[in-house]
């Protein structure tokens, strides 16, 4: 008859032929994780400092939720990207409102805000969102008001540049209103670059691209716990009250710390209508790469985007998304739509830039 200690004496020497660790577990029976991995941090192209403060902040022993966190913060509260928090590019009457969501792996914690007008790190209120309400998603008028209520300072977000942009980008509109471009004025309209200088990112509304940009960020640690935290300025000159897929937990940003995390950049639409963070994480379930894991999803956008205005001549997605993703094993990947895309990863202390998967080749 086999006695308790004999089993537990069994079950600790099969998990180490299987280069598991014990640990304590319910009951005094020992519970069993994965063998220890190396910290690892992956996030969107515009992401180098922060993959970088994130993989040092967990090194020093910190959560992998504040260290996600605390790396997009470099972002967001940088006026010179125009693209997240602080200096992002506003809405269609010269707003800048801001979207972020965050999940935090042990706890299956997940918090997040749209729309939010006034604070330079919406990543920080969306994790108290999760912190300290039992709610997931706060927006608009609502969202500002918690971030007041928790001692967020409200400020104006509009940088200089940001707001020279948006009144260039408003006398473009028309040729029939009563603005004018720094060509037309007769006054001398210094301070103002021609929009023809921002390059392709800049293209006319027409022609289906407007600037966009959003840092993603995922993190595993040692233990083999995750976290991620998705935040954006959105989409240039939007519809006041747009949400894309960033604060959108599914779609931007999906963690489960049984399996990995994934998150996107890109049109967020395409993204929200596939639940692409989700479809990434179950792809990795699955036992996909993360890669591979990426480029499935992207597959959906494709199959998905059936309207004529968002198709180019070859029946191709004439946008962008991008997909980036880590599994518990510390296995990481990017992917996009098209060639040219680099994604930052920080991994036993190498931070560099890598070249996205893609699906198809640029003309």
């Amino acid at each position: 008859m086999t006695t308790r200690r004999d089993f537990l004496r069994a079950t600790a020497g099969a998990g180490a032929a299987l280069g598991m660790v014990p640990v304590k577990g319910l009951e005094g029976f020992p519970a069993v994780r994965l063998q220890r991995v190396t910290p690892v941090a992956v996030a969107s192209g515009n992401g180098l400092a922060a993959v970088s403060r994130t993989i040092e902040v967990v090194q020093q022993g910190g959560d992998t939720l504040d260290a996600a966190i605390q790396g997009v913060n470099i972002v967001e509260r940088d006026p010179d990207d125009t693209s997240v928090g602080y200096g992002g590019l506003p809405n269609l009457d010269g707003v800048v409102q801001l979207d972020s969501s965050v999940m935090h792996g042990p706890t299956r914690g997940a918090g997040a805000v749209a729309s939010l007008e006034g604070v330079k790190t919406p990543s920080l209120v969306a994790r108290d969102v999760m912190r300290y309400t039992n709610h997931v998603l706060l927006v608009g008028p609502g969202a500002k008001e918690f971030a007041r209520s928790m001692g967020y300072p409200i400020e104006n977000l509009l940088t200089e540049e940001s707001r020279r942009r948006w009144v260039e980008w408003r006398a473009r509109l028309s040729d029939r209103d009563d603005y004018l471009t720094p060509e037309q004025s007769i006054h001398g309209a210094t301070g103002f670059r021609s929009e023809a200088s921002y390059g392709d990112a800049l293209l006319d509304s027409h022609d289906g691209v407007r600037p966009q940009g959003t840092i993603n960020c995922n993190v595993v640690n040692a233990d083999g716990d995750l976290s991620g935290v998705t935040t954006t300025s959105g989409l240039a000159w939007k519809i006041p009250g747009r949400v894309g897929d960033s604060p959108i937990v599914g779609a931007g940003l999906y963690v489960d710390n049984d399996v990995g995390a994934a998150g996107s950049t890109g049109r967020g639409e395409s993204v929200i209508k596939t639940v692409g963070g989700h479809t990434v994480v179950e792809m990795m379930r699955g036992g996909m790469s993360p890669t591979d894991a990426c480029l499935e999803a992207l597959k959906r956008i494709v199959t998905f985007t059936v309207e004529p205005y968002l198709l180019d001549e070859e029946g191709r997605p004439n946008f962008g998304v991008n997909y980036y993703a880590i599994n518990k094993k510390g296995e990481f990947g990017g992917a996009a739509i098209f060639a040219g895309a680099r994604f930052a990863v920080s991994v036993d202390g190498d931070t560099r830039l890598e070249d996205s998967a893609y699906l198809f080749e640029r003309d």
